[in-house]
């Protein structure tokens, strides 16, 4: 491993932000901390950077103990959420900046940050100033000044907050893309999931100063393993009562979490679904809002709210409309906080007996073909 934590705590006054944090990450990975305000994700990048000092534990790159090596001593570089940039120097100077304090010859220097201007494409732009630059922009130049001393780690805090959401998710792959070109080893700090999803190679998932969970974007989103990745990461509905659902039994858990693509409903005259009827639950439509390529359609059943999503290709549905529905899986809690999927029996036992459903059901959970 390039980087590890190894049972790293830090406490400010009474506050504990890291609590026993370990892990490891490949060199040349593209890594995601993961979580929300508060949760010590920040910290932890502070830590690795050396801006703060761990009370226990140790932190390693590149196989040595950092822990009382200065922060210029770890070859790192930083990317701040606010860019930082020094707004009475160019573009140029800005990248330049660290260059000409290691005291780099003026060819060298010149060389190094048409490199990088060619490589965040700021092609043009060399004399300009930062006001005079668009927030994708300023970013980028942080980036390449960040990426100038030629750093073997790369640490991001939040780089895409400030940054409005057209122009964010385009630099989330341009980020992806530059990273794995560079193979420079790169930590960022997120709390957008779709953004840790998207970009990172693997996701560090932070929650009250502890790591929940360590995996691949895939295996964080399919395969949770606490309560609490299982409603941070995706859209979520949290029951206690699962078992009046059909295809489900009340046992020892505690309590489910249904993701919308975990529910198919339908109208009971649809001749498509006529075999699952009877294995189905009746609901009332209770909300419809509009989500630009879908809908989300909140169904009231057996008072339970569920939430689905609905294709703008079906057919029309209202408010107040009765709908089967049939909850596919769900993933159960126990008292521990840890998840256990469980699967609706009643429809499992269908597939088993008559084989796999001809052309009338589809899944976003992958069970069922249209």
């Amino acid at each position: 491993m390039y980087v590890e934590m190894k049972k790293v705590n830090k406490r400010f006054g009474f506050f504990q932000a890291s609590k026993d944090i370990s892990f490891g990450i490949e060199k040349g990975s593209l890594v995601a901390l993961l979580g929300p305000s508060g949760s010590g994700k920040t910290t932890i990048l502070r830590m690795i950077a050396g801006l703060e000092i761990p009370d226990s534990g140790e932190i390693l790159i590149d196989g040595n103990i950092v822990n009382d090596v200065a922060p210029a001593a770890r070859g790192i570089g930083f990317v701040f959420q606010s860019y930082a940039l020094f707004r009475y120097m160019t573009v140029y100077d800005n990248i330049a900046f660290g260059l000409e304090v290691a005291k780099k010859g003026k060819d060298n220097i010149k060389k190094r940050v048409d490199e990088l201007m060619d490589l965040t494409e700021l092609h043009g732009l060399a004399n300009r100033y930062p006001n005079e630059l668009s927030g994708g922009q300023r970013q980028r130049v942080a980036f390449a000044r960040a990426l100038a001393p030629e750093p073997n780690l790369l640490l991001l805090d939040e780089p895409f907050a400030a940054i409005d959401a057209k122009v964010r998710k385009e630099l989330r792959q341009w980020l992806r893309d530059m990273i794995h070109k560079m193979g420079i080893t790169s930590i960022f700090v997120t709390h957008d999931q779709d953004e840790a999803v998207e970009v990172a190679d693997q996701i560090i998932v932070t929650n009250n100063g502890q790591v929940e969970q360590v995996g691949t974007p895939y295996n964080i989103y399919q395969k949770p393993t606490t309560q609490f990745v299982s409603s941070f990461v995706g859209e979520s509905t949290l029951i206690y009562d699962y078992g009046r659902l059909h295809g489900f039994e009340n046992t020892s858990f505690k309590g489910a979490i249904i993701r919308p693509e975990f529910i198919e409903a339908f109208k009971s005259d649809n001749p498509r679904f006529k075999d699952i009827i009877d294995i189905s639950d009746k609901g009332t439509i209770t909300d419809i809002l509009f989500r630009g390529n879908s809908y989300e359609v909140v169904i009231d059943v057996n008072g339970i709210k569920l939430k689905t999503t609905r294709s703008l290709e079906r057919r029309p549905i209202r408010v107040g409309e009765q709908m089967n529905v049939i909850v596919y899986r769900l993933y159960a809690f126990d008292g521990d906080g840890r998840v256990h999927l469980l699967e609706n029996r009643k429809l499992r036992d269908m597939v088993k007996e008559e084989g796999p459903f001809e052309a009338y059901l589809y899944s976003n959970a992958g069970y069922f073909v249209v």
